[in-house]
């Protein structure tokens, strides 16, 4: 079935999954599997543990999954992450964008242990222009100009496709879009501070800099879901 979503938005049982009644389990859930990951427990048993522990559905697992991190990885991420920064930007593109199209959009955005800001959205191959997505762009040429942060070039992932369509909109913001096989290898380089919130990146990359949150603070509705 073709993908028709006009929003990057919630999903329909979120309201409840996600409600102010949830978060205790969720957030418990969190540190949970935080503390045995910090003890190198295996992830895939862990997230079952704690997801059976306290019954959490499918996406909740989920978003306790993107929100956990062991010590090791927080300590890492922590020692990494740039405060301050003024110049050039390599951006995680696709990382970045989904979040940005969710909090515009209405959909929960993860609050995680490590400070980062994640949505629960995922590409799966293809990647669907949607309302949010000018928008999302505009928002971050506005502060990105803002805080005098740039040049900026965008990584984004050669086999989701669409791809090419999502850099040529980038291109026309005046920034630099490469479409490449696989971001992660260019990101973990040295070279200039990244933007991306993927933990598989964050826990090997140099200096980083924590521009989802950064730019979905900017965003008065958007419904974020705090659990670090």
């Amino acid at each position: 079935m073709p993908d028709t979503r006009k929003h990057r938005g919630p999903g329909p049982q979120d309201p409840e999954w996600f409600s102010p009644e949830a978060r205790p389990h969720l957030v418990q859930a969190t540190s949970d599997l935080s503390w045995l990951l910090s003890r190198r427990y295996a992830e895939p048993s862990s997230l079952e543990l704690v997801g059976d522990r306290y019954r959490l559905v499918e996406r909740q697992r989920v978003a306790v999954m993107r929100s956990a991190c062991s010590d090791v990885s927080l300590d890492r991420r922590h020692a990494n992450r740039l405060t301050t920064h003024r110049g050039p930007l390599r951006i995680d593109g696709f990382n970045l964008i989904l979040t940005l199209e969710s909090a515009l959009g209405g959909g929960i955005v993860l609050g995680g242990r490590d400070g980062c800001y994640r949505d629960l959205a995922s590409v799966h191959g293809t990647y669907r222009r949607v309302e949010e997505t000018q928008p999302a762009l505009e928002l971050t040429r506005k502060w990105l100009t803002e805080w005098g942060i740039g040049p900026c070039t965008w990584l984004l992932d050669a086999p989701v496709s669409n791809s090419g369509r999502l850099a040529a909109m980038i291109r026309a913001m005046d920034w630099e879009a490469e479409v490449v096989p696989a971001p992660d290898r260019f990101l973990v380089e040295a070279g200039d501070p990244i933007v991306t919130a993927d933990a598989g990146i964050l826990d090997r990359c140099g200096p980083w800099i924590n521009l989802a949150r950064l730019l979905v603070e900017k965003v008065p509705e958007a419904a974020v879901v705090d659990l670090g």
